[in-house]
């Protein structure tokens, strides 16, 4: 009878050793895969920064879109639209596309086409097709100029937009 009581006690401490070995393991495998990861989101962000610095330098530089990159986007300055155009310009105002007016500007905003940058980034095809399913007085127009119209917009490309938009009948070439 007395052996079972001292068995007890020394397979609790077994119990209690082997989960501490294991906790301790456990432990210490998360501290490596935590040092690890900080390691890894350190080295991500400093190539973040270097990564930002360097488009910045080709911004600046002018060299983006001969690149591939995208080409630098000037922010809106409504003063120098103003200026170019002779009248004011309100920032992603549709109508400023030769050959959109209000009903057509109200037509794209109904298909989510809010901005220049998102008339910029679809087809000629898309365009029609939103003018096509508004019915024959909105199919007759060609929006074949304006993604490019748009993107000029966009770019803050003010006088090119305006000398090419002299240029047009009606937003047509």
């Amino acid at each position: 009878m007395n052996t079972p009581c001292i068995i007890i006690p020394i397979l609790v401490g077994l119990i209690c050793a082997l989960l501490g070995y294991l906790l301790g393991k456990v432990s210490a495998s998360k501290n490596d895969n935590t040092k690890q990861l900080q390691h890894e989101l350190d080295k991500c962000r400093t190539k973040s920064v270097n990564l930002s610095a360097e488009l910045e330098a080709l911004k600046a530089k002018g060299t983006g879109s001969s690149m591939g990159f995208a080409a630098a986007i000037v922010p809106f300055d409504g003063t120098v639209a103003a200026t170019v155009f002779g009248r004011k310009i309100v920032e992603n105002d549709l109508k400023i596309i030769e050959g959109i007016g209000p009903k057509i500007e109200e037509l794209f905003n109904t298909s989510g086409i809010f901005s220049w940058k998102a008339l910029s980034e679809i087809s000629v095809d898309r365009c029609n097709e939103i003018l096509h399913k508004a019915g024959e007085r909105f199919a007759i127009h060609n929006p074949a100029t304006w993604p490019r119209q748009a993107r000029m917009a966009y770019e803050g490309k003010w006088q090119e937009l305006k000398d090419w938009q002299e240029q047009l009948d009606g937003g047509k070439e």
